[in-house]
């Protein structure tokens, strides 16, 4: 079992880092390449703004290349629960904006020509409990009457030809999707090279500076200047800017893939091969990859370690929880296990604006791989002043108390969530 993500390992390697010193001048610096800061860069270089981007470790290190593959539709909340706290404008369009973001991302991958095999196979939202589906069959009323059309809702007996695992009904959004994450994000930074950006891998941002109108940002290998600077950095933002930093959540997510599967064992495991989430708080998302193996995710633990034992023992957990839901794949070979952070927000709605001199968009709460390119690219044009479209401008992002970087009150908010798990 290799103790790496599966994108990582399965995807060519960007080639186009920029060499020798990080300096010089430029119209908008933009930290991170993940999504969303790649999104921003070929957004800015087509229209023929000077950008470079600043990367620690290197293209898609971090979320983009850490995650479950899915791109899925609709909101991280439900969409009667986002109407309560948000109102039905701010709810609608928040929700609108997932929908555009895979169209985005689809128009990206055909106009870039990104070998990444995207395919539009719909999300499962499956009901782990009798109680569950009756909460997920309201939820798909409102969705389906008020916002998106192109939803059903499956009985359990209509599951039984998608998902191999006696659920309770589902919710399926035909929108939804997925692909292969390492070759998009390595495609996506190939792109913003190719459309005239300067992307710096090991590049770790030390020290930020204002003054004059301008940026100043320090990092190992040298100091660029700019006059714009976007943050996109999530759940690995650095210390320096703290803003952030009180009011990001870094929480630990954790996946496991199978060996590739036989026809017949997907014939009665993934016979559907969507996208799949349980309804469950500590619940687990999977889907087959491209190679037809079956990745399963899940929070094993709530914070995330570069220790490979830790790791291990996450990946027994996950283990557990496929053969729990497949009992079939019970002693299925376990090929890959990887962990990573998610950028959580205290009300799990992401962010996007402009504090403190800089522009941010981050926050996504589990759902960032299909909004990140979108909203990148959001953020890009009002950076260049192009007509506001951001979807969550001006939602209040108060800090979380007693929070300053280090979410030491995990262990607990995990405990409060399995307890919860067991008795609703």
């Amino acid at each position: 079992m290799q103790f790496q993500s599966y994108w990582h390992d399965t995807a060519p390697p960007f080639a186009e880092a920029a060499k020798g010193p990080v300096e010089g001048h430029y119209d908008v610096a933009v930290i991170g390449a993940g999504f969303t800061g790649l999104a921003a860069a070929r957004q800015l270089a087509k229209a023929g703004v000077k950008v470079v981007v600043l990367e620690a470790e290197r293209v898609g290190w971090g979320a983009s290349g850490r995650n479950g593959g899915h791109l899925n539709n609709g909101l991280a909340h439900s969409f009667l629960a986002a109407k309560s706290a948000l109102g039905t404008e701010r709810a609608v369009a928040l929700y609108r904006a997932f929908d555009d973001s895979i169209d985005t991302i689809e128009a990206i991958i055909a106009e870039e020509g990104i070998d990444c095999s995207f395919r539009r196979a719909g999300k499962l939202k499956l009901a782990s409990k009798p109680q569950h589906f009756e909460a997920i069959a309201r939820n798909f009323e409102a969705v389906h009457r008020e916002v998106d059309p192109d939803t059903a809702l499956l009985t359990a007996n209509e599951l039984k030809s998608e998902v191999g695992s006696p659920f309770h009904g589902a919710m399926l959004s035909k929108k939804s999707a997925m692909m292969h994450m390492g070759r998009y994000v390595v495609g996506l930074a190939a792109a913003a090279v190719r459309h005239g950006a300067t992307i710096f891998e090991q590049a770790a941002v030390a020290a930020h500076r204002q003054g004059n109108g301008r940026h100043s940002l320090e990092t190992a290998r040298g100091t660029v200047t700019a006059d714009h600077v976007l943050v996109a950095t999530g759940a690995y933002t650095p210390s320096l800017f703290g803003y952030f930093r009180r009011r990001i959540i870094s929480v630990g997510s954790f996946l496991i893939a199978t060996r590739p599967l036989s026809d017949a064992e997907i014939a009665v495991t993934m016979p559907g091969n969507r996208t799949c989430v349980t309804s469950m708080n500590i619940g687990n998302y999977f889907r087959l990859s491209p190679d037809k193996r079956l990745i399963f995710g899940g929070r094993a633990r709530f914070s995330a370690t570069s220790d490979q034992r830790s790791d291990a023992k996450s990946g027994d957990i996950l283990r557990a929880s496929l053969a729990e839901i497949f009992p079939q794949l019970a002693g299925v070979e376990i090929d890959y296990c990887w962990g990573g952070l998610v950028d959580m927000t205290k009300d799990r709605y992401p962010r996007a604006g402009y504090v403190d001199g800089v522009w941010y968009a981050m926050g996504y709460s589990g759902h960032g791989a299909q909004l990140s390119t979108h909203l990148g690219m959001i953020m890009a044009d009002a950076i260049m002043g192009k007509a506001e479209r951001n979807p969550v401008k001006g939602l209040e992002w108060p800090a979380v108390p007693g929070h300053f970087g280090k979410p030491w009150f995990l262990p607990m908010v995990g405990l409060y969530y399995k307890t919860l798990d067991l008795f609703k």
